[in-house]
Order: C-alpha cells, then sequence, then structure tokens
C-alpha cells in the first residue's frame, strides 16, 4: 500500500514538473511572439537569464492560479453569472501581472491586454498538458473529474451497491428531432444506445428490439405534454408529481394582482410551495438526491443553479450558484469556457449575418445581447451543469436531475430545425458521452435516463404574417386605441370594422378613434409561444363569454375569425365552458369528444388537455391558441420566435424518454403517456426497482387517485 502511494506521489509531480516546463517554454515562445510581452531588461539579459525568468513567472503564475483563483471565484458569485466569463479573461490577465512583479529581476513587462492573451494561452496549453499526461492514468482521470465538479461527498456514508439513476433533460428536444439527429449521425452515443450503427439511417425500432447495429441498452418513447408545453408546467409536473393551476409560461393571478413568470424567481419558488402543499411530498429528489441547473429543486439535498431557491437566505451547500464556484475554481476550466464563450459569441453573429445575408424566412432579430444570452446557455450554463452531474455520479448520489437548455435557447431564434440547432445537438450528445464516461468510474452502477420537457414547432411569428400582435388585435377588438402600424393593417382594419359594427356607430371618419367610455382598465394580453392569455383586472373572477360580449360586443369575434387564431377557450353560464373557433364555431367542453369542432386539427388528447386547462383556478379570461398547419406542423408564435412552444400545435406537444432496458417500459399496452404527472410516476417507479428503496415507499396522493 505504501509502494502504491509513492508512486502515485511520483507520478503526480512527475506530471506537475512537466506542466511546469511546458508553460516556460509557452512563456519564451509568447515573449519572442509578442511585441509587448518581454522577460528581460532594455539592456538585454543572457539566455539562462531569461530562461530562468521564465520558469519563475510561470511557476508564480501557477501557484496564484491554484491558490488565489478559487478565493476570486467565490467573491464572483456576487456577480450576475452572465458577465463571469468575460471576467475571467481580465482576472486571469491580472494574476500573470502579479506574477511577472514577483520574478526575481524584476524586468518583465507585459501591457495589459497582453498579458489577458498570455494567460489565457499559459491556462490553456497547462491544461491540455496535465489532461494528456493523465490519459493512461484512471486515478488521475478521476481525480480531475472530481475537481472539475469539487462534489466529493465529505465524511457521508459509504455509497450502496444498488444502482444510482441520473436524470438528463435535453430542453425543447421534440422526439421527431432526436429520431432525426440520430438519423443523421449527428448524435452517435444515444444512437449507439438505441443499437443503431450511427448515420445509417432511420431506426428500424425503437422501442428496444434488436436493428441493424450493436445491441441495444435504451428504449425510445414519445409523450405528450399538457396544453401548456414549456418547461415550467412540464419540470413542475415532473419533478414535484403536480402541475396543477399553471396554465402558461406566464399568466394574471387575480386574486393577488400578480402575473407569474415560470423562470422569474420569486415565481418558480411559489409555484414549487404550491406543488408540494398539492402533493404532500418533497418530490422526486427528496432522499439522497441532487438537482442541476433546473427550474425547481424536486426536494433534493445538494441543489446548485436551481431558480427556485435564487432569492432565499441559504448555505453553501444549497444556494443557487454554488455549481459556478465549484467548476470555475479550476483556473484552467475558467479559460477553456470563457474562450468557448467568445467562440460561441463569433458564431452566433457569423450564423445571424448569414441567413440576414440569404434573406432566410422565417427570421426574428437575433442583435442586442442575444449572441451573449446564448453563449451562456450552451457553453456556460452546459459546462457548469456537466462538471456537477459527473461530481455526484463520482461521490455516489442516489439520484440527479439535471437541465441542459443549450437546444431550446438556440431553436427559439434559429428555427428547431437547421444547421444552427444541428450543431448543438451534436454538443449535447458529447456531453452524454463525457456523463457516460463519469459513470463508468463511479463508486455504484448508474442507470442513465434522458427526457426532454417538450419539442419545439416552427413557424413565423404572428406579428411577422399579420403586421401587429396579438396585444394590438385585443385592443383593437375592445375599440381600443392600437399603434398606428397596426391600424393600417388588414387585420387591425377588419377588427375595427368588426367593433363599429357591433356597437352599430357608423363608418370611422378619417382621423376619428373611438375611445371606451369608463374608467375600465385595459386588459392584459400574455405570450407563451403560440398560447396567449386575455386578462381582465378590474373583474376580480373568471369572466364568462356572456360578460365578456356585454363589456366588449365585438372582442371574442374578432378572435375567433382572424385566420391566425386556432381556438378560444372561455367560460359559460349554460355550458360551463366554450372552445370557439372561426365562423360563429362553438363546442362545449363536454361535447368535444364527439364533436372536436375547432380542436380537431391539433389531433387527439387536445380536448382533454383543454378541459384540464380550464378546470385552473388562474385560467385566463380568454384563451387563445395559435393556428396550426398539420400538414407542415406550423404554428404562429405571439413572441417573436420561429421555434416556439407552450401551446398546442405541432412537435411542441411530443417531447420524448430515453431509457435503459433494464427499466420496465414506461407505458402499458396502451402505448399512452400523457402528461408530466404522468412522467413523474414513471421515474418514481423507476427509483424503486431498484435494490431496496431510494424514495419512500408510500405512495404520493395523486399517484394514489391515478
Amino acid at each position: 500500500m505504501r509502494g502504491v502511494r509513492w508512486r502515485r506521489a511520483v507520478s503526480q509531480a512527475g506530471r506537475s514538473l512537466a506542466v511546469w516546463a511546458v508553460s516556460t517554454l509557452t512563456m519564451l515562445v509568447l515573449a519572442g511572439i509578442l511585441p509587448d510581452f518581454r522577460l528581460q531588461s532594455a539592456d538585454g539579459d543572457s539566455a539562462t537569464t531569461i530562461a530562468v525568468t521564465a520558469a519563475v513567472g510561470a511557476g508564480v503564475f501557477g501557484l496564484l492560479s491554484a491558490l488565489v483563483w478559487p478565493l476570486l471565484v467565490r467573491l464572483l458569485l456576487l456577480v450576475p453569472a452572465l458577465v463571469l466569463g468575460l471576467l475571467v479573461f481580465f482576472l486571469n490577465g491580472s494574476l500573470l501581472l502579479i506574477a511577472l512583479r514577483l520574478t526575481p529581476s524584476g524586468q518583465t513587462e507585459a501591457a495589459p491586454e497582453t498579458a489577458v492573451i498570455v494567460a489565457a494561452v499559459m491556462s490553456a496549453v497547462a491544461s491540455a498538458t496535465g489532461g494528456a499526461l493523465a490519459v493512461r492514468d484512471d486515478d488521475a482521470y478521476r481525480r480531475r473529474l472530481y475537481r472539475l465538479a469539487d462534489r466529493r461527498r465529505r465524511g457521508g456514508p459509504p455509497c450502496a451497491a444498488t444502482p444510482g439513476t441520473v436524470f438528463l433533460q435535453l430542453d425543447g428536444v421534440g422526439h421527431d428531432v432526436l429520431s432525426a439527429a440520430v438519423d443523421k449521425g449527428l448524435m452517435p452515443t444515444i444512437a449507439t444506445w438505441l443499437g443503431r450503427t450511427p448515420g445509417t439511417g432511420p431506426a428500424s425500432a425503437t422501442d428496444g428490439r434488436p436493428g441493424p447495429g450493436p445491441r441495444p441498452t435504451h428504449r425510445l418513447t414519445p409523450w405528450h405534454t399538457d396544453w401548456s408545453s414549456q418547461t415550467g408546467a412540464s419540470q413542475l409536473g415532473i419533478l414535484h408529481g403536480s402541475n396543477h393551476d399553471v396554465p402558461a409560461f406566464r399568466w394574471y393571478e387575480k386574486d393577488s394582482r400578480e402575473v407569474m413568470v415560470c423562470n422569474r424567481p420569486t415565481s418558480a419558488a411559489e409555484l414549487q410551495r404550491r406543488a408540494v402543499e398539492r402533493t404532500g411530498d418533497g418530490g422526486l429528489l427528496t432522499l439522497d438526491g441532487a438537482s442541476r441547473g433546473n427550474l425547481f429543486g424536486g426536494g433534493a439535498d445538494e441543489q446548485a443553479l436551481v431558480l427556485s431557491i435564487a432569492t432565499r437566505r441559504r448555505g453553501r451547500e444549497t444556494r443557487s450558484r454554488a455549481g459556478y464556484f465549484a467548476y470555475f475554481s479550476d483556473p484552467a476550466n475558467a479559460v477553456r469556457t470563457a474562450l468557448s464563450f467568445v467562440a460561441e459569441v463569433v458564431r452566433e453573429i457569423a450564423q445571424s449575418t448569414r441567413a440576414r445575408l440569404r434573406k432566410e424566412r422565417p427570421r426574428v432579430s437575433r442583435g442586442g445581447l442575444y449572441p451573449f444570452v446564448r453563449a451562456f446557455a450552451t457553453v456556460v450554463e452546459r459546462d457548469v451543469v456537466v462538471a456537477a452531474v459527473m461530481g455526484d455520479l463520482l461521490a455516489g448520489r442516489t439520484a440527479v436531475y439535471a437541465d441542459l437548455v443549450a437546444y431550446d435557447e438556440v431553436a427559439h431564434h434559429s428555427g428547431p430545425l437547421g444547421r444552427d440547432t444541428e450543431q448543438v445537438l451534436g454538443r449535447l450528445d458529447r456531453a452524454l458521452a463525457l456523463i457516460e464516461k463519469a459513470a463508468e468510474h463511479a463508486p455504484r452502477p448508474y442507470r442513465i435516463v434522458v427526457l426532454s420537457d417538450h419539442g419545439q414547432s416552427p413557424g413565423e411569428t404572428f406579428r411577422a404574417r399579420y403586421g401587429l400582435t396579438l396585444g394590438d388585435l385585443v385592443r383593437a377588438g375592445c375599440g381600443l386605441p392600437v399603434p398606428r402600424r397596426a391600424e393600417h393593417t388588414h387585420s387591425g382594419a377588419e377588427a375595427r370594422a368588426a367593433v363599429r359594427a357591433a356597437l352599430r356607430r357608423p363608418v370611422e371618419e378619417s382621423g376619428e378613434r373611438h375611445r371606451p367610455s369608463g374608467r375600465r382598465s385595459e386588459p392584459i394580453v400574455l405570450a407563451s409561444g403560440n398560447l396567449g392569455l386575455i386578462s381582465f383586472p378590474d373583474v376580480p373572477h373568471r369572466m364568462t363569454k356572456e360578460e365578456i360580449d356585454a363589456r366588449h360586443p365585438a372582442l371574442l369575434s374578432t378572435l375567433a375569425n382572424h385566420p391566425g387564431i386556432g381556438f378560444l377557450l372561455v367560460r359559460s353560464e349554460e355550458h360551463g365552458g366554450v372552445v370557439l373557433g372561426a365562423y360563429g364555431a362553438e363546442a362545449p367542453l363536454a361535447r368535444l369528444d364527439d364533436d372536436p369542432g375547432p380542436l380537431a386539427p391539433f389531433g387527439p388528447g387536445a380536448a382533454d388537455a383543454v378541459r384540464r386547462t380550464h378546470s385552473f383556478p388562474h385560467t385566463a379570461d380568454i384563451m387563445v391558441n395559435s393556428f396550426h398547419d398539420p400538414a407542415d406542423g406550423e404554428v404562429l408564435a405571439f413572441e417573436e420566435q420561429i421555434g416556439s412552444h407552450g401551446g398546442l400545435g405541432g412537435a411542441q406537444s411530443r417531447p420524448f424518454l430515453l431509457s435503459p432496458l433494464t427499466l420496465s417500459a414506461p407505458v402499458d399496452d396502451s402505448g399512452l403517456l400523457t402528461g408530466a404527472e404522468h412522467v413523474h410516476r414513471v421515474l418514481r417507479r423507476w427509483l424503486r426497482e431498484s435494490d431496496g428503496p431510494q424514495i419512500p415507499l408510500e405512495p404520493a396522493p395523486e399517484e394514489r387517485a391515478a
């Protein structure tokens, strides 16, 4: 045993010396190339003196990076995460300037901008050298993975021999998009799991039956979301077993007079509280779980980058941004991620410029801060979450749930299909391969489950097609003033004519605008992808169709007859709830199974989804779903997105569940897996299938009811 420790120590010392030597050589080369960086005095020094100066400078820089950098990153937790990557270069360059000042000669000099470049190159070279030297050393590889995530469990109980489970959510990746990516060879890791030879064309079977490639280890199953096909509703249901009263991504609550937004920390915390109160259970990850990069905690003890805890006081183990410290405390990680961050910004600018020059349609604006937002989602968030998951695996945690948001962010602005998003899918597949490799070194076996929370449906925006927003159309239907750009559109003119006809007013003279009398507040119009919500804040209850018609006689007909709108949902005094469509179509909720009416283009399950949302206490006065073309799957987003989700129509409602064959089939003979709450029950069952309880054996109330 003592001999093994000595060999490890000698091996580690040898690697450290090699990294030091390469860093010294790198500094000498950069001093010879860069005009504003020198390692000698103005009078000149001997080659030996210059070499010693470089060696000392490289050594001091390495020590500062190892000792001072973690403290700097801890302070940076107070800085917004988006600017963290930008500060990496500045701080790394500052450490190099300090190291140069500490050299014995005192004659070294570097311009600040040059120091940033030199520090970045040296950190990258040192990281690459250390990694290359440790390739054949499994122990060194495992230690490096521990350092990447800084999640070693200190003083905890030994790991059980039962399998652990890691759930990886590929945000926004639909079932059909994943299948197409596997067919094209973009995701070789998933192709191998499905028993496919990457890039060999469509799968002969995705349910785990033997195919033309290697022996499959996983099965691919589609599932159907609720009406609100977005991360807030889906992930809340998956992690906490209930997404009751989440009608959209954002909605207005009349009792509190607040707008709830799923990705707002205060709203996320409240939604999680409501779910826990409704189910009486902490969540999927209650026992020995870890939640990484999610909107909600799922009851996990270990939480990092979790939105629902971002606003409350917390300890070191549970603070929202602890994952950033864990990752960026290694300066090599910081530099590598920062370089990738810059490369992604450049890539986005190049891709958006190419789309603009080619006059591609549909297209939305991709300027401003968006390139940096995209780079954060596709690089920083991905790297930090993947590192945290690897640390959880190596620490032997029982259950881990992590969200990778890269695809969803890019698809909103580039579209769900195309070269931009294909590149992101390829990088996500490499992240899965890295996690799979880490699982091989874990102290317990792991089952890797990959799933998505929703898909994305393509299509141009409502505003791009008709020249006005949903809010403009609602204002016109209410007889309120609209922006001049909307007045001159065909839709705006039709809406104003409908209002005048309903109010029995003469033809509007040039320059005349009708203004409603009284002090009624204006309607609140919110958008969640292709789902719109209209609320009248001065009415304390959810208004009925009859009340809306009495107040705004032309509004419902204006909306229902617009070609960009598929259907409306409103309360009805006569039928309880009705779905409205064009040409006066009116389908009571109780009769939708026999006659779907306006819901027919949206396929099976639409009626159940609409009825469920109608039962929510905070459903809007008018729920608006955009037009949907079943032939090409297109919808019209009420937001500025050409890849959207949030309502019914197309691929957005069809995510996937990729599970190991060692787990029981996720669905019964009916083959239907509908709703995030159903997915939650499947995941709970899988956790219980291990040898020994992974979560409380007592089923949750909603599971007993099911």
